[in-house]
């Protein structure tokens, strides 16, 4: 049989078979012809939706353009450039809420309403503050206020959040302003291209933040910011440095009181408790050790200046501070609580109890009835000065603080730190004691170092 002979018997088998079934075929025709036709009018709905939204956001921008003045914040936020793009249109809330969906799911409609109408003030706009600003935006906060008085450099782009080369020159707060009115365009995003000083705090931390966020690393403005919002009971959460870390996972929010590793951290919270200021302060940090110092440089060498050190920055982990301290305050501003506060009672009851024996031994021994510490002060004397050691035995579970030169009245300069065994039978010395002789040199030499670093430290920082 032929090619063409097969095909024409096939032709006729096939025109049979649809002759016998013809009612079966047109109906299964039929069928497909209706779900062909219903997926594209479902298709076709889904598309004009789309654009029907798009052509509503587009609206309500082009409305904001044409009808909003510039905003003046003189009134507010006086003797300062500044620029604020804010919400003045009507806009969808089913966009909004389309937006923050995933937020939503997390926190629930309570806590990103309590986001949404929070109030933060973001100081500094670099490698850390940039993140913080855009993922407190992108999570839903609606009123950003930004203070930084610097411009951006090509240097920065390996850190900026949202920069790109058109924006080189620009202030760094105001690249924020432009990219974040295209992010989220019915938030208020304050610039502040004034430096901030205690002079005009009052003004540029003004307005009732829930928080203020410190990225800076400018160890005097640090303290200034820290002390204000001490005075004034404002929320403050701090970033220490990003500098020669690369360890994304040693990255934690600590409390002040908490922090060892940290060379800046380590200052900070030593000259904050001079301040009688010993806790209370988040701080973001990385507890990944240090770069080693060169053993020839006084302890204090970090402290006269920390920008001249020059440390190395790996260009993610900025970002990743940046986005630790967002995550930290969208759980506190929605009242999530799974970032419980650091535990302090025990050291509470600790400090109280040697700052009573110091009292009560100063009453018995040298007839001295007025207390010659106060708490503060006897908490910065036994952490940042003896690290909580005896300087004969080390670490002890019953320890308190004793004068060194028992012919002088106890100060930071004149007060160690001992076992109550060994500060009882110190104070029992006779007189003449050469406590050189009695405790050795390694002793009596490590008393004086520390002593001649705490005289530099109070020199430094008076």
């Amino acid at each position: 049989m032929t090619l063409k002979d097969k095909v024409e018997q096939w032709v006729d088998t096939t025109t049979e078979l649809l002759d016998r079934h013809s009612n079966a075929v047109q109906m299964t025709l039929t069928a497909v012809a209706a779900s062909a036709l219903t997926a594209s009018a479902i298709l076709s709905y889904q598309a004009s939706q789309r654009r029907f939204n798009s052509k509503v956001l587009k609206r309500q921008l082009d409305l904001q353009e044409s009808n909003t003045p510039t905003i003046d914040l003189t009134a507010s936020i006086s003797t300062m450039a500044h620029g604020s793009s804010s919400m003045n249109g009507s806009y969808d809330e089913a966009l909004i809420d389309e937006q923050l969906a995933r937020n939503i799911a997390f926190l629930g409609e309570q806590g990103v309403d309590q986001v949404r109408r929070s109030f933060v003030i973001v100081v500094g706009a670099g490698s850390v503050g940039s993140w913080v600003a855009l993922m407190l935006l992108r999570s839903g906060v609606q009123h950003l206020r930004l203070i930084d008085p610097k411009r951006l450099n090509r240097r920065n782009m390996a850190y900026h959040a949202v920069a790109n080369l058109e924006d080189v020159g620009s202030a760094k707060v105001q690249v924020l302003q432009k990219h974040f009115k295209e992010i989220a365009p019915f938030s208020k995003v304050e610039c502040c291209t004034e430096r901030l000083l205690p002079a005009n705090m009052d003004t540029l931390l003004g307005g009732r933040p829930a928080y203020v966020v410190d990225t800076i690393d400018n160890i005097d403005e640090k303290l200034a910011i820290a002390q204000y919002c001490h005075k004034h009971q404002i929320k403050l959460i701090s970033s220490m440095g990003a500098g020669a870390k690369a360890d994304p996972t040693r990255i934690q929010i600590s409390d002040i009181s908490d922090t060892f590793e940290d060379p800046l951290a380590r200052v900070y919270r030593r000259r904050l408790k001079m301040l009688k200021i010993d806790r209370g302060i988040p701080i973001a940090l990385s507890i990944e050790k240090p770069l080693p110092e060169d053993p020839q440089d006084s302890v204090l060498s970090p402290v006269a200046d920390f920008r001249s050190r020059n440390l190395p920055i790996l260009g993610p982990i900025p970002s990743m501070f940046g986005m630790t301290i967002a995550t930290f305050i969208l759980l506190q501003l929605a009242d999530f609580t799974a970032l419980p506060p650091p535990p302090t009672r025990l050291k509470d009851n600790l400090f109280g109890r040697i700052h009573y024996d110091v009292s009560d031994r100063e009453r018995k021994t040298y007839k001295n009835f007025q207390p010659p510490l106060d708490v503060h002060e006897v908490i910065y004397i036994f952490e940042e000065l003896w690290h909580a050691k005896s300087i004969l035995t080390g670490p002890q579970d019953r320890l308190t603080l004793a004068r060194w030169d028992r012919s002088k009245p106890m100060t930071s300069l004149n007060t160690v730190c001992m076992s109550r065994d060994e500060a009882r039978a110190h104070d029992a010395l006779a007189p003449d004691t050469d406590l050189r002789k009695y405790y050795g040199d390694d002793v009596v030499d490590y008393v004086n170092k520390q002593f001649k670093l705490e005289q530099e430290f109070q020199k430094f920082w008076n």
